[in-house]
């Protein structure tokens, strides 16, 4: 075999499961870190990836798909038999399974589940009914309950004679429920060491717990985190049934995983994560779909030019002016729509209060416009040595400044409203609009006074 580059795991891993040797396999993918097993993974050919999945056992592979981002093990576990795929999920944990689940389409999602165990089949059809964004999408269904009759020496006992499986629990607490599964109290595991093996549980737990419906948003569970230094929180259904738990790292990531998307939906990329491992022409609609729009808007705003050719025609020292202004414009309206983007996040502002934003907003756009408007009026004016070139731009930036501010203040309250995502409307529509009104000022405000520049 030849020397690899060390620099180039998939190189190696590829040529390691051409011996299908699964030991050595697993010894190498056992040697590399996180981030090491995504890059290898994802290099590989498709072929490869199936054949590293199914030759690893599932425990194995569960592992490896765990280092992978979800929208990418999604594709990778879609290209498996749906029983190579079930028998690899059955060995994640609950929220995990309902991730790569809900990144499927429904008919490889209910191939799979059909194959898996009964009862963990169903539990992850009762996951997929709850909003991935909720405390029912984001809990775990790994915990350890008990009913309030029960002794301490029971829940000794049970620990003990399960602790294979329990092994891979992070057990902080104790879930104490009724008869009806209806959550009663908590029991911190210490609460366990010092009582009699006597002593029933519903004299040791803690009653009254904190806890949180199935429905909490996620700006729900942030909240009650940052108040609350606690290892998880029990989740609830309307009769007071506990279904999970969730943990602060899934609330964590979950914010990550939002903020990224709303990064890429400003980038321009549409339908989730994108990776260069998908397939081609998948990638590319994503981009298309959003580009294709980019051009309508473009052409919008191109049109209040096609408008006013004869006076840019007359005046072509405005075509100097004409970005400059639409660019400022644009830039004072995205600080305005990242300022009420912030505070919907932090509840600070309702999408109902869109009188008070456009005030506040319209008051700082004035300030501002005029401060730009005569910065750049007195730099027209310098350069062409006319006052009213200077009047024509200076006045067309302040007005399109308070125009660009209070729009961009209001429209991701309004996007809020119609139930759209704000992060991913918000700026291009915004960037429309600047432009237009902003060449619409520049071009009218020239045509009132074309015979003097």
């Amino acid at each position: 075999m030849e020397k690899v580059n060390v620099n180039k795991p998939w190189e190696q891993l590829s040529e390691l499961l051409q011996t299908n040797d699964l030991q050595q396999v697993i010894d190498f993918v056992d040697s590399l870190n996180p981030a090491d097993t995504a890059l290898a993974v994802s290099r590989l050919s498709n072929s490869e990836r199936t054949q590293l999945l199914t030759l690893l056992e599932p425990e194995d592979a569960a592992e490896v798909i765990e280092d992978i981002p979800d929208s990418q093990a999604a594709d990778f576990i879609e290209d498996l038999q749906p029983e190579d795929a079930a028998a690899i999920l059955e060995e994640l944990d609950s929220d995990h399974v309902a991730d790569l689940l809900g990144e499927l389409d429904d008919e490889d999602a209910t191939a799979i589940i059909d194959r898996m165990d009964p009862e963990e089949a169903e539990e992850a059809r009762q996951f997929l009914t709850y909003d991935a964004d909720t405390a029912g999408g984001l809990m775990i269904s790994e915990y350890l309950d008990f009913k309030a009759d029960q002794k301490v020496k029971d829940v000794l006992d049970n620990l003990q004679d399960n602790r294979e499986e329990y092994a891979d629990y992070d057990v902080q607490y104790l879930f104490v429920t009724d008869e009806r599964d209806r959550l009663q109290g908590v029991l911190r595991m210490r609460d366990l060491l010092f009582p009699r093996r006597t002593a029933k549980l519903s004299s040791l737990m803690i009653r009254n717990p904190y806890k949180v419906n199935v429905d909490a948003s996620l700006e729900d569970l942030r909240n009650f985190f940052e108040d609350h230094n606690l290892f998880g929180v029990p989740v609830v259904d309307a009769d007071d049934k506990l279904c999970g738990i969730v943990m602060p790292e899934a609330v964590e990531e979950a914010n990550e995983k939002k903020s990224t998307q709303q990064f890429l939906g400003l980038s321009g990329i549409v339908g989730g994560e994108e990776f260069r491992s998908m397939p081609l022409l998948a990638r590319s609609g994503r981009r298309l779909s959003w580009l294709s729009l980019n051009i309508v808007l473009n052409i919008i705003a191109a049109s209040m030019i096609a408008i006013y050719q004869d006076t840019l025609a007359a005046a072509i020292a405005l075509a100097v002016f004409l970005p400059m202004v639409s660019d400022m414009s644009g830039c004072s309206g995205n600080q305005a729509v990242a300022v009420s983007m912030r505070e919907l996040s932090l509840g600070l502002v309702r999408p109902t209060e869109l009188l008070r934003v456009l005030g506040k907003e319209a008051s700082l756009g004035v300030i501002n416009g005029l401060a730009l408007g005569i910065l750049l009026g007195f730099m027209a004016y310098l350069w062409k040595g006319s006052p009213f070139l200077g009047l024509v731009v200076g006045g067309a930036l302040a007005v399109n400044t308070v125009v660009a501010v209070s729009l961009g203040g209001a429209i991701p309250l309004l996007l809020k409203r119609a139930k759209l995502d704000p992060a991913l409307v918000s700026s291009p529509l915004l960037t429309t609009v600047t432009d237009m009104c902003g060449f619409f000022f520049v071009l009218s405000f020239a045509s009132l006074v074309l015979d003097k520049l």
